[in-house]
């Protein structure tokens, strides 16, 4: 599909229809990006070049979806329990955790050479190898939903309803960050560009920041309400969020500087973002992935 929106530095791209679900979002190896259609039961892929988007059936529910470090996507099958693998050429397998019914979500490639995942329904972290043995440790605290690798070598997770922020080192030892405000549900973590780990509180509609030795910094958005949900690094030293009680994708400096750009429809309920060919793109649950152009 090729039809787009353009509006200014924003254009948006319909890849499936309104019941798909676009989810979330990851430039791939091939140089294409990649999404989840996580009510569609399938992993997608966007040419680079013509825009043809390729559906490639999975297992049933695919969430979260990041680059692993042997050349394929990895993603989290939330409905189904597991975790998948697609090559570049549509390949496609999948692995069980050792905890059954785990609701996986979060998914990011680990320091060691391993892909790491959330247990969001069992509070628990999981590990599995390229090859596909799997380990599991106890979440520092409950319903662990994103995750992403910090400067510091060890793995970082939202902690939504222990209202904390966790790190994990790759031996399993936990420890939970209590946020300052109450019912902030975070859920996006990512590694900033200033040494720092920065977080989405999609309950108080703030943007967080936390040091790899513990120290909290909470942004608030204009709109309390705005819900942001992902958060990810930005080709200009920014973090880049999307907005999905607001339909909107805002963009924060280390300094806490935040501005945000409308999508076509307040609606549009965008969730993953990621840089990809120099842009910020994120996943529209309507149907469209939306690309943000960095300004100079």
């Amino acid at each position: 599909m090729n039809e787009f929106i353009d509006a200014g530095p924003v254009r948006e791209f319909t890849v499936s229809d309104a019941e798909a679900g676009p989810y979330a979002l990851a430039e791939g190896p091939d140089g294409a990006l990649w999404f989840t259609l996580v009510h569609r039961d399938a992993v997608a892929r966007r040419d680079p070049g013509d825009g043809r988007v390729t559906v490639h059936p999975v297992g049933d529910g695919p969430t979260v979806i990041a680059r692993g470090p042997d050349g394929a996507l990895w993603f989290t099958e939330y409905r189904a329990h597991r975790i998948g693998r697609i090559t570049a050429d549509g390949d496609y397998s999948s692995f069980a955790p050792l905890t059954p019914e785990g609701g996986p979500f979060g998914i990011t490639a680990g320091p060691d050479g391993a892909m790491w995942f959330t247990l969001s329904s069992v509070d628990r972290v999981g590990r599995v190898t390229v090859d596909g043995r799997v380990t599991e440790y106890p979440a520092p605290g409950a319903f662990p939903s994103a995750i992403t690798t910090g400067p510091d070598g060890a793995l970082w997770c939202t902690l939504n309803q222990h209202n904390a922020v966790g790190r994990l080192t790759t031996d399993g030892h936990g420890t939970a960050y209590p946020l300052p405000t109450e019912g902030a549900a975070p859920v996006g973590i990512t590694a900033g560009p200033d040494g720092a780990l920065w977080f989405t509180e999609i309950g108080a509609g703030r943007i967080g920041r936390i040091t790899v030795d513990g120290a909290i910094t909470e942004y608030p958005l204009s709109d309390p309400a705005a819900r942001p949900h992902a958060v990810t690094a930005g080709p200009d030293g920014a973090l880049w969020f999307t907005e999905w009680g607001s339909g909107r994708v805002g963009r924060i400096t280390v300094d806490g500087h935040v501005t945000s750009y409308a999508l076509s429809r307040t609606d549009s309920e965008p969730h993953g973002i990621a840089e990809h060919d120099g842009a910020l793109w994120c996943a529209l649950e309507t149907g469209s992935l939306a690309r943000i152009e960095v300004q100079p």
